[in-house]
């Protein structure tokens, strides 16, 4: 295989995983948020995101990175290796679209593509943003796909957030949530997610620079995508976006948003416990 010496390189390569959706995950989860599991039983639909408890990549411990985040340069570009210089990533967001209910209990299998890979540079140095499609398959039809936003950014001694954007309190309904050290373990147990920011406080304060542990992204996303759901109860999501826009620290509380938007659709976001902007989404019913 020809070796990889520019990002353009990872555009349209693939990687496959099968996965079987078995129950006990989507109830841990039930559980660890303190909601009915009822409902998940096999056969049943799969709740909104929940297929991002499968499809673990358990990358053995000599293939970690300092990050706790399987090294990269196999499917995903090795950024760093190309710049010379240490990188962070994140996931920035999501775009998804429900083309048919996904069924607990039956086997799955999830065809990734790289997409898009674009260089840019920002007030914190340099950027790269990759586009992940992921289609998830029930049987030979594909039932999901979910396009992820991943961001690597060049590490810099002393860079810092941006200022945050102050969070809209125009809104018809609110809830508050707080996360603590126990939720963000046993998400990143469901998830297999090793990226140390979310459980060791003092690699997330002295190497990242957070405040504290890093709430999951993809967990702010699934509590908005349940809040979207429980105001439209009865009708099928269609489709369901959201973009991080800052990080949110354990033990503050935050409140979930939203109002009504075009279509019927929903428009939601979080604010943080300082009132910053900290997630932006919208749901879509049919």
């Amino acid at each position: 295989m020809a070796e990889k010496t520019s990002l353009k390189d990872w555009i349209g390569g693939q990687d496959t995983a099968a996965d079987l959706f078995l129950p006990e995950r989507c109830i841990a989860l039930a559980h660890a948020l303190d909601q009915s599991d009822e409902h998940l039983v096999e056969e049943a639909p799969l709740p909104p995101l929940r297929h991002w408890l499968y499809f673990w990549h358990a990358a053995q411990r000599a293939r970690l990175g300092r990050d706790g985040h399987p090294v990269l340069g196999g499917f995903l570009p090795d950024v760093g290796k190309l710049w010379g210089s240490q990188t962070r990533r994140m996931w920035a967001g999501s775009r998804l679209e429900f083309h048919r209910p996904l069924l607990l209990g039956m086997p799955t299998r999830r065809l990734s593509t790289v997409e898009a890979v674009e260089e840019k540079s920002g007030r914190s140095g340099r950027l790269v943003f990759v586009t992940v499609r992921h289609d998830i398959f029930d049987a030979d039809t594909v039932a999901v796909t979910d396009r992820h936003d991943i961001v690597y950014r060049e590490e810099l001694p002393g860079a810092k957030l941006p200022e945050p954007d102050t969070a809209s309190g125009n809104y018809q309904w609110q809830a508050t949530f707080t996360a603590d050290p126990v939720l963000l373990f046993r998400y990143s147990a469901l998830t297999f997610n090793g990226h140390r920011i979310h459980y060791d406080r003092d690699y997330a304060r002295d190497v990242e620079g957070y405040r504290g542990l890093v709430v999951h992204g993809p967990l702010l996303a699934t509590l908005l995508v349940d809040f979207a759901t429980s105001l439209r109860p009865g009708q099928a999501l269609k489709r369901f976006s959201f973009r991080g826009r800052r990080p949110v620290i354990d033990g503050a509380p935050f409140q979930l948003r939203a109002k009504n938007a075009h279509d019927g659709a929903l428009s939601l976001w979080i604010a943080d416990a300082d009132g910053a902007l900290a997630m932006t989404a919208e749901a879509e019913f049919l």
